[in-house]
């Protein structure tokens, strides 16, 4: 009875190892894929890493570029604020231009009677 149970004892030992064979078999592959995916990602990780240098670059670029047209924009409002201020000195007249300044002498005109139509 004791051989029974020692030879059973054995075969359970041997499927166990068996199975601990296969698992360990199937890890190995797995070890070999995940090693793979370790280099993919670490790749990838690296494409990134420059994708994000060269935006950073880029909007380092537009931000100073933003910053010297936004100068450039607050300039030329300050010029156009002092040239609306500086119209309200202009008297209004109907066609828009100033009107010229009226003599306190004659103005004489050499027409012919022909020219001025009569």
């Amino acid at each position: 009875m004791s051989d029974l149970i020692l030879l059973a004892a054995a075969l359970a030992a041997g499927f166990y190892c068996f199975v601990l064979s296969r698992r360990l078999a199937a890890f190995k592959d797995a070890e070999s894929g995940i090693g793979q995916a370790v280099t993919s990602l670490s790749t990838q990780v690296d494409e990134l890493s420059q994708s994000i240098e060269q935006a950073r670059q880029a909007a380092t670029r537009s931000n100073k570029s933003l910053f010297d047209l936004t100068n450039k924009a607050e300039s030329v409002a300050q010029r156009l604020e002092l040239l609306v201020a500086s119209m309200h000195d202009i008297p209004d007249t109907p066609n828009g231009w100033p009107a010229e300044p009226k003599s306190e002498n004659p103005v004489f005109s050499s027409r012919t009677a022909r020219t001025a139509g009569i």
